[in-house]
């Protein structure tokens, strides 16, 4: 007998023991189970096991009534969980969690559902983009924050944000990491174990206001992957942090330079305040001041002003600086107030739009596409479209279910990450820089636009031919550049021709775009597009 196949006739023992909390279904359909009085009668008996099992109840799906292993194909199991979810809404509950096991004859799962309907997101929702050097603390300040302990020195935090493997043996963020915690009336509502995803869930059920990080890599390597952090995101606010033992770097001054680009209001935490001297800190301040005034800021001491200040200031001009410390937890607090207290700034209550910025398959679920909802709002059920494809058409899906932080949601609005199951596609159709439209959109795919491009560095001139990495929204493609005026130098702002080298995207007039080539970099703003005939 195969180790999963015997971890899973334990766990059905173990259902049989427990008796009236544990359902066993083979298969849930649409046409049989939600028709004529069955969807009522099932909801009432989902009821009692809830009652049963002190607002709990299991659900093993692909098993016989008596317990015996049959097991259902993928899709069948899909359909499953979607009427399994749809009973759970009647039953005033929500799946809380589903795992799987694959046996000879196709998948078995088991679904834990709580009592408690899906959680109806609000517009109080903050989502904040980290930027800075390697080393210099982002994720260990991230993981203080919303977990309330404090670092041991060595970066213990941090690795409830860092995912990967590789990254937590070397110690280095190689990709985007989410982390969220949030507040109520008492206060902070922090996550208890980041490592386990109902704690993250919890926090996003209890809090009356949320604050989600997008927390970027520092590493000059992976530049790329910040710009697409910063720029692919629905953000409200920037932090920029600096660490005191090293002070500002080229890296510090190019992550401003996006945060920038973006028109991002932005807060500069300087880090590691405990590891220097308060001379070395007061030094650092006034590194982090001139540099703000080098790019026509205004830098405003927290401490020195206060929050009340800053909350009313921060804007793109202003920009409040926090000193803080992981270890001893100096300056969190006043993070803590500042989050709890700053508006929301990225409203946008047009048709519903994400651009992708992950794919990834859930078994049971299928296709999951996640990223920042950038407009309007999209709802379970929702007829979408998805594109553009390479050859510049759109595909037709259906929303299964919604999930944010790992707590399912009935719709999520402008501003939320979320990661949305898709009927209708498979994950290895969706790329990164697609985008989810209305099922009655009539999106122009875009291969070539005009725009308005500022040249920040670059060693010569830019000519015709010039092909740099554009990163709009969540799109890094690379692009060939057609100056109006046959080149552009160095702080030059002139119009261009920009052509995809690969492929179409969806691209309109108006959005910013930060472009890329080696230590060359610039930004821009589409003018005109050329939609594909």
């Amino acid at each position: 007998m195969s180790r999963d196949r015997a971890l899973l006739e334990r766990a059905l023992e173990r259902g049989e023991q427990d008796g009236g909390s544990v359902e066993f279904k083979e298969r849930l359909s649409r046409d049989v189970h939600l028709e004529g009085g069955r969807r009522e009668s099932l909801a009432a008996q989902l009821r009692h096991r809830l009652l049963s099992g002190d607002g709990e109840a299991t659900y093993v799906v692909g098993v016989t009534d008596d317990g015996g292993l049959a097991g259902v194909d993928p899709d069948t199991f899909s359909e499953t969980m979607d009427v399994l979810s749809l009973l759970a809404e009647e039953a005033d509950a929500h799946i809380d969690d589903v795992q799987t096991w694959g046996i000879e004859d196709g998948l078995v799962g088991v679904a834990l559902i709580q009592e408690g309907g899906v959680l109806e997101t609000d517009d109080e929702h903050v989502v904040i983009g980290t930027a800075g050097h390697v080393d210099h603390g982002k994720s260990t300040l991230v993981g203080s924050l919303v977990t309330g302990k404090p670092d041991d020195g060595d970066g213990a935090t941090r690795a409830y944000l860092d995912v990967q493997p590789h990254e937590v043996e070397r110690g280095l963020s190689a990709d985007l990491s989410y982390a969220v915690y949030g507040f109520d009336d008492d206060g902070p509502v922090r996550v208890r174990n980041p490592n386990r995803k109902s704690d993250r869930a919890a926090v996003v059920e209890e809090a009356d206001r949320l604050v989600s990080f997008v927390d970027t890599v520092g590493h000059e390597p992976w530049l790329r992957t910040t710009i697409r952090g910063l720029v692919g995101q629905k953000l409200d606010y920037g932090l920029l942090v600096v660490a005191a033992d090293d002070g500002p770097t080229r890296t510090t001054r190019e992550h401003l330079g996006v945060l920038l680009a973006t028109d991002l209001p932005t807060i500069v935490a300087i880090t590691k305040t405990d590891a220097v001297s308060d001379e070395r800190v007061e030094e650092v301040e006034r590194e982090v001041e001139s540099l703000l005034r080098d790019v026509e800021k205004s830098p405003l001491r927290v401490s020195r002003h206060g929050v009340d200040a800053a909350v009313e200031e921060i804007s793109e001009r202003v920009v409040p600086i926090v000193e803080t410390s992981a270890i001893t937890m100096d300056g969190l607090e006043t993070l803590d107030e500042l989050f709890d207290r700053l508006p929301k700034t990225a409203h946008d209550d047009g048709e519903f739009r994400m651009y992708v910025d992950r794919s990834y398959s859930v078994t049971g679920v299928g296709a999951v596409a996640s990223g920042t909802v950038m407009s309007g709002e999209v709802e379970a059920g929702d007829e979408l479209l998805i594109g553009p494809m390479s050859d510049g058409r759109f595909h037709e899906v259906e929303v299964r279910s919604i999930e944010m932080h790992y707590h399912r949601v009935d719709e999520a609005q402008a501003g939320r990450i979320v990661g949305i199951a898709l009927k209708g596609i498979k994950e290895s159709a969706i790329e990164r820089g697609m985008v989810l439209l209305p099922r009655e959109a009539d999106p122009d795919p875009v291969r070539e636009f005009e725009a308005e491009v500022m040249v920040l560095n670059h060693p010569t001139r830019i000519g015709d031919g010039y092909e740099p990495v554009v990163h709009l929204e969540t799109i890094g493609e690379a692009a060939a550049f057609y100056p109006e005026n046959g080149r552009l130098l160095p702080g030059d702002t002139g119009e261009t021709t920009v052509r995809f080298k690969f492929r179409p995207y969806l691209v309109e007039e108006g959005q910013k775009f930060v472009f890329r080539e080696g230590r060359s970099k610039g930004v821009g703003t589409v003018t005109d597009v050329h939609p594909m005939e």
